[in-house]
């Protein structure tokens, strides 16, 4: 009922005004029906406006539609064209845009006309207008509220807080757009502020680092190489050139942050965004430094030497604090992260701190038992087979494993499996004897019958 009585309304002041040759057009709020009342191709979201100043709303209409007509009066109230921004049209894309066509858009337009690649005036402004427009058509809320109200319906959502559009902090809408092409996010309001409170840390960095599985275990020195950002030696991190020093946004005075005033129908409205020529650092480098060419931190390669415990494995992490890079505008250092993996050894596996290996040993050596040297991480070690024992068997030497790790005097075991070998040809002799052998194990009174019965199959 509600739709048919506003497109009733749009005719009737479609017919008030068309007949003094105005091409006034009245659209729902948001845009909605602006391809059936200003033409597909607009760009503005449009409401006819009375020569008063008043907006005339579509109930308004009606009713002094209505009361004309029944009056027969002949007068024709003269109106003008007020608009609100189309932010779709200022990202040329449709209503209907997906938030990948949204970002895509976003992008393109915003590596034409940011202040760091156009430095036109023109194109300042239209970094602006864009940005704006993708602030809210990436939130869903503000895009639900600008669909249904308008530019009134954000404009007012954006002046409730302090922030503005652009007081997102780390949440802002095309921080990772910024990333791709700028090196930085697109900040706010928060990011300023925090920026300004004092010196920001640099980013942690990782390097993986394979280690020999006895250094792993017993723990020493390891050289590793690597690239961070270090502060400029030249200009000391503040991007200035020698003599010379930052210097306040004349654009933000200072602050960061700059302040727009919209003016609606319900009523005038402050909002907040990021300074586009400082990019809220407040402060700008009047004379670069040549060295660094301004960014205050230079890529410098270096071999730093690492203490690795006992006890560490594949997945283990190191920290080196102060190796990262280093903060921007001489900010403190970020921290060094070693990641180790430890190659695998030819003889030993390891399951935590302990160790397993395995034997071969003879049959007689079976049958008969015998003492037999074993490798070990600590060297070789007797270890004594006991007559009889089976295939498969597994030994077990104490303390011969990995150092717990944080403490290297608390060790695991060693575990050996014992293999059997079988010999494949045999002399006359021993087959005599073998013979012997089994025809006395056979015998029920043959108190050795268990000794060979692991080997009858």
């Amino acid at each position: 009922g509600g739709e048919k009585r506003r497109l009733r309304a749009l005719e009737r002041l479609r017919r008030m005004v068309g007949r003094d040759g105005e091409a006034a057009a009245f659209v729902g709020v948001g845009g909605a029906g602006l391809s059936r009342a200003a033409g597909a191709g607009s760009s503005s979201t449009c409401a006819f406006t009375g020569s008063d100043g008043a907006k005339v709303h579509s109930s308004r209409v009606r009713a002094r539609a209505d009361a004309r007509a029944r009056a027969g009066a002949g007068a024709r109230r003269k109106g003008v064209i007020v608009c609100d921004a189309d932010y779709y049209g200022r990202l040329g894309v449709s209503r209907d845009a997906d938030e990948a066509t949204l970002k895509k858009a976003y992008r393109k337009l915003a590596r034409k006309y940011h202040p760091d690649v156009n430095d036109s005036q023109d194109a300042k402004d239209k970094f602006q207008e864009i940005t704006e427009a993708y602030e809210v058509l990436s939130d869903p809320n503000m895009r639900s509220r600008y669909d249904q109200f308008g530019e009134a319906g954000v404009k007012g959502s954006a002046a409730g807080g302090p922030g503005g559009f652009a007081d997102f902090g780390d949440f802002s809408p095309f921080s990772d757009v910024f990333e791709s092409f700028f090196g930085g996010g697109a900040g706010g309001a928060r990011a300023g502020r925090a920026r300004r409170s004092g010196p920001q840390p640099g980013e942690h960095l990782r390097v993986d680092v394979d280690l020999d599985f006895e250094k792993a275990v017993f723990g020493g020195e390891h050289k590793i190489r690597f690239s961070h950002l270090e502060n400029c030696g030249s200009c000391s991190g503040s991007g200035a050139k020698a003599g010379s020093s930052r210097v306040s946004c004349s654009t933000c005075n200072g602050q960061g942050v700059v302040m727009q005033v919209a003016r609606t129908p319900l009523g005038a409205f402050q909002s907040q965004t990021t300074c586009p020529t400082c990019r809220g650092e407040g402060d700008m480098v009047k004379d670069v430094c040549t060295s660094c060419g301004g960014r205050g931190r230079t890529q410098v390669s270096k071999t730093l030497k690492v203490t690795v415990p006992p006890g560490v494995d594949s997945g283990s992490k190191l920290r080196v604090r102060g190796e990262g890079d280093a903060g921007p505008r001489g900010g403190p250092a970020g921290d060094l992260y070693v990641v180790l993996r430890a190659k695998p050894h030819k003889t030993f596996t390891r399951e935590g701190m302990n160790i397993f290996s395995r034997i071969s040993i003879s049959y007689l050596d079976a049958i008969l038992g015998a003492d037999v040297t074993v490798a070990t991480l600590d060297g070789d070690h007797t270890l004594k087979v006991a007559a009889g024992t089976q295939p498969g068997t597994q030994m077990k030497i104490d303390g011969k494993g990995v150092p717990k790790l944080g403490n290297k005097f608390v060790r695991g075991d060693h575990f050996v499996t014992v293999d059997i070998s079988i010999p494949t040809k045999l002399s006359s002799d021993e087959k005599r004897v073998l013979r012997e052998l089994r025809d006395k194990s056979s015998s029920p009174q043959s108190p050795r019958e268990g000794l060979f019965k692991g080997f009858r199959n």
